[in-house]
């Protein structure tokens, strides 16, 4: 009798270990759709507010439908580059989650270390928080289609695997 309740504590406890390792550990990304990197393509709640910053904060230069503008490659008058689309023909997906959250944040200038680099896009370190940065690039990610989203994943791993440790 006393045998049968230590097995049964001992088998209630690496449930419970297994559950806890599930849902805490670093063995869960495992069981998400999109594990490499920093964004969450596939996190409802966090599109929903992605969504939204893109069409306040991103939808004027980039689209409303990530298209960009026009002659996004070709430098305008002033010099500078029109924005480019965010959706699977631009090159958003050929960057790292850190680079486009660095760029987001920073402004591109200072993220990709060329302090003379003139763009149009603001650094919005100052207006949204790392949290809204990750949702509206989770957003963008979340409108490509799975072969881009599976190259960025591998861009994303590529980045991990060559960041120091």
């Amino acid at each position: 009798m006393r045998f049968q309740r230590l097995r049964l504590a001992a088998a209630v406890l690496a449930l419970a270990g297994i559950a806890a390792a599930f849902f805490w550990g670093p063995s869960a990304d495992f069981f998400r759709s999109d594990p490499i990197g920093l964004l969450r393509p596939d996190d409802v709640v966090i599109l929903k507010q992605g969504a939204l910053i893109y069409q306040a904060r991103c939808a004027s230069c980039h689209g409303v439908t990530l298209e960009g503008q026009a002659n996004w490659r070709e430098r305008g008058a002033d010099g500078r580059l029109p924005a480019p689309p965010h959706d699977g023909s631009g090159h958003t997906w050929h960057h790292s989650d850190d680079v486009l959250i660095r760029i987001t944040k920073e402004g591109v200038a200072k993220a990709v270390g060329m302090p003379d680099y003139a763009t149009n896009m603001p650094a919005f370190g100052d207006s949204l928080s790392d949290a809204d940065i990750v949702a509206v690039l989770s957003w963008i990610k979340s409108q490509w289609s799975p072969e881009t989203r599976r190259h960025h994943n591998d861009i994303n791993l590529q980045a991990q695997q060559q960041s120091p440790r």
